[in-house]
């Protein structure tokens, strides 16, 4: 007998047809196996149970990291083979699927950390069970040549590996030693360069444990690292970036040791930073005495990641203790991934480089995850997880390409009943950004072999994508920047009938000029209907408010009447008139508006500044208390909450910060809680789901949540995609999908 399998899903970089090849050789089955493009085909030869036995461990004991799909199963015609055989890859009909970056596996460190290896230290070592795959691969089939390793020819003893189907690195097709691999050099600018990579790796050390900052190149971009309890070389890293107060991440050594001091663990948490995605996790300040107090200012989590490359793995090991790992870049621009422009760029920010000289063929930040409700939240989509593959539910009518949001950009190519979202781009004020986005928009097409037909916007026509959608001359569809909030959750929760959701964010674009971002909707993608809301105020100077929250304050005092003797006389005046004041609802604005008032962040060096701090601040108060916020309906039939009454709890001075913090908490918590309750009066709801960037906020949707199901609610919150605007693409495909 025999039959033809056609494997899609992840079956490419992740050692599938050595699997493939080793399990024919068990069950003695004859035939083939082979790659096209994104996927697998098997020819099998043997009796009528083998192949049946074959089928089904085909799936069920693939390799780890495989995500195998059985697309089709034939029986056809038997051609005899005598044993078993990889043949070459070859193009054929595409069902690609690009494989993430991903960590070191335990056999790979084993031999890392051997004397007697011959990879024993050696930086770069990886097989078909890790290392990198996206930031690598430049065309598909996943073979070398189609690679950024196709300038390292491999060594014998490599290639040896790397030919035999019963090795772990055959076509593993980063593999390389220090022979043939890739290699360090550690720059120090105006000096001579150390070379080689032991030399390297210890100049890089010493000038860590001196107190210096060194920009080391990763898997999918540089990372600025510092001595992690080093309050001065902290302090001088925040000066250079210039990063004053945004927190920083901290990779600390394999042992756990410095992490289980440092911060407060769970087998939850310690499961996620340990998975193979190996992202950042935010987690409670347990000895704060342990770090520089310049790590994460006036917050109360510290981003904490465990090393994920063999280099990391040597450097902090070297190092002995924890080190700073952010983001090698500037402003919020995408991490950087050059080494020329590196050095050219981070020379300001940093003393030294550590370089490898194997190219990155595209950049992948680190990915940030938050437990929240006690499941893992998604906050930045990158290395390890992105390119994410989602499945529709239904089919789309032409391919688009999904451009996502302002702030916290990724982006998604969707075709069929397939979407693909990218890596964080980052923030689309720079030019850098935007160059960035649009490599990733034609390298995500030219990877997947599907052009776009369409593009999906945001409706506000000042997002910084907006002259790359007049270049490429394609139909553009626009979506409400909330619609598509409420969206993307209902993509991930497409079992959630008669479904309300709250979209809160700092603003987005609504309907007629005003900036929503305190919306309650019913209804479903595309058919979305905005129900209730908060009381509207105007903005002064409009989007300045996001870095100034005294803005907002100024805002609530003068709506309400009173003076706000912290804001500049012409400032009022112009309000009073109507000039650069839009009105707003957003609920992201009363938090900045809460924060300026305690007194905890009038102006903010980063987005969400004055929120975090204000959440911070409240978890340090143990009581709840609330203050009922009355809702009303307006002319138009929208429910409203009424914010006032919170004013003179905040400007309350014989109260402590922290109360103020933790009632204003609870009182958003009850207002949204006496809108659904309205809304399910009034629709019938018995779903609700929170999204927006405000729901990144542990303390309020925690307390939103446990009120909710109190009151019979079942409660959702994202799990697969980001909350905030990074999952803005996949709710605008949504849209689109459902206004076909």
């Amino acid at each position: 007998m025999a039959r033809h399998f056609l494997i899609t899903g992840q079956v490419q970089g992740v050692g599938f047809r050595p699997f493939v090849y080793r399990l024919a050789k068990q069950l003695h089955v004859n035939g083939w196996v082979r790659n096209v493009t994104g996927s697998v085909e098997i020819h099998a030869e043997g009796s009528g149970q083998n192949l049946e036995c074959f089928a089904d461990h085909l799936i069920r004991q693939a390799p780890a990291i495989a995500r195998p799909c059985l697309a089709r199963s034939e029986a056809v015609a038997c051609k005899p083979h005598a044993g078993f055989a990889i043949l070459p890859s070859q193009a054929g009909e595409a069902h690609i699927h690009v494989p993430p970056d991903f960590f070191a596996c335990e056999d790979c460190l084993r031999e890392l950390n051997d004397p007697a290896d011959r990879r024993h230290r050696y930086p770069f070592i990886n097989c078909t069970q890790c290392g990198p795959r996206y930031t690598l691969i430049e065309s598909l089939p996943y073979d070398r040549p189609n690679t950024t390793m196709k300038a390292f020819p491999l060594c014998p003893d490599c290639a040896r590996e790397y030919t035999d189907p019963l090795d772990r690195r055959f076509h593993a097709e980063p593999v390389a030693c220090a022979i043939c691999g890739p290699q360090l050099v550690f720059v120090e600018p105006g000096e001579n360069e150390t070379s080689g990579n032991e030399a390297a790796l210890a100049a890089a050390i010493g000038f860590l444990r001196d107190g210096y900052t060194v920009a080391v190149k990763g898997i999918g971009g540089y990372h600025l690292m510092c001595d992690a309890k080093n309050d001065e070389a902290v302090a001088r890293l925040r000066m250079r970036k210039p990063r004053p107060f945004k927190p920083l991440a901290v990779m600390f050594p394999a042992d756990e040791k410095s992490l289980s001091e440092s911060v407060a663990l769970d087998e939850q948490s310690l499961d996620l930073l340990r998975s193979p995605q190996r992202p950042i996790v935010l987690l409670p300040k347990k000895h704060p005495e342990c770090l520089s107090a310049q790590i994460a200012p006036g917050l109360d989590e510290i981003g904490c990641i465990l090393p994920y490359s063999p280099l990391h793995t040597l450097l902090l090991d070297g190092f002995g203790g924890p080190l700073v790992a952010t983001s090698g870049n500037l402003g919020g621009e995408p991490v950087m991934t050059d080494n020329a422009e590196a050095e050219a760029r981070l020379e300001i920010v940093a003393d030294a480089f550590l370089h490898h000289n194997r190219p990155i063929a595209r950049p992948a930040d680190d990915s940030v995850y938050r437990v929240i409700a006690a499941k893992p939240r998604p906050l930045r989509l990158g290395r390890g997880l992105s390119p994410l593959e989602l499945e529709l539910p239904a089919e789309l009518p032409q391919p688009v390409l999904a451009l996502g949001a302002h702030t916290k950009n990724a982006i998604a190519l969707a075709w069929g009943k397939r979407a693909v979202i990218s890596p964080h781009i980052g923030d689309l004020s720079s030019v850098k950004s935007l160059e960035t986005l649009t490599r990733v928009a034609a390298d995500l097409q030219a990877l997947y072999q599907i052009k776009a037909a369409r593009l999906l916007v945001d409706r506000h026509p000042n997002y910084g994508y907006r002259h790359f959608v007049r270049e490429t001359g394609l139909p553009v569809f626009e979506v409400l920047h909330h619609h598509a909030h409420a969206s993307a959750l209902a993509w991930e929760f497409p079992e959630a009938e008669n479904l309300g959701v709250f979209a809160w964010d700092g603003v987005g674009l609504g309907e007629n000029g005003e900036l929503w971002g305190g919306e309650a909707f019913v209804g479903r993608p595309g058919r979305w209907q905005r129900a209730a809301s908060f009381r509207s105020f105007r903005l002064p100077g409009g989007e300045q408010a996001g870095r100034e929250p005294w803005r907002s304050a100024a805002a609530l005092l003068w709506e309400c009447g009173h003076p706000a003797p912290f804001a500049p006389e012409l400032l009022h005046d112009a309000w009073q008139k109507g000039l650069n004041a839009p009105p707003t609802r957003a609920a992201g604005r009363l938090f900045d508006a809460a924060a300026a008032l305690t007194g905890i962040c009038t102006h903010a060096s980063f987005e969400g500044e004055g929120p975090m701090k204000l959440e911070a601040a409240a978890q340090r108060h143990d009581k709840t208390e609330a203050i009922p916020l009355p809702l009303e309906q307006n002319d138009t039939g929208l429910w409203q909450s009424d914010w006032s009454p919170l004013l003179p709890m905040l400007t309350d001075h014989t109260l402590s910060p922290v109360r103020r913090a933790a009632c204003f908490h609870a009182s958003l918590a009850h207002a949204l809680l006496e809108q659904a309750l309205k809304l399910r009066e009034q629709t019938g709801i018995g779903n609700i789901g929170l999204t927006g960037g405000v729901f990144q906020n542990r303390l309020l949707a925690e307390a939103a949540k446990v009120l909710l199901e109190q009151h019979g609610f079942k409660v959702h919150l994202p799990q697969r995609v980001p909350v905030n605007d990074g999952g803005i693409c996949l709710g605008q495909v949504m849209e689109f999908l459902y206004l076909k």
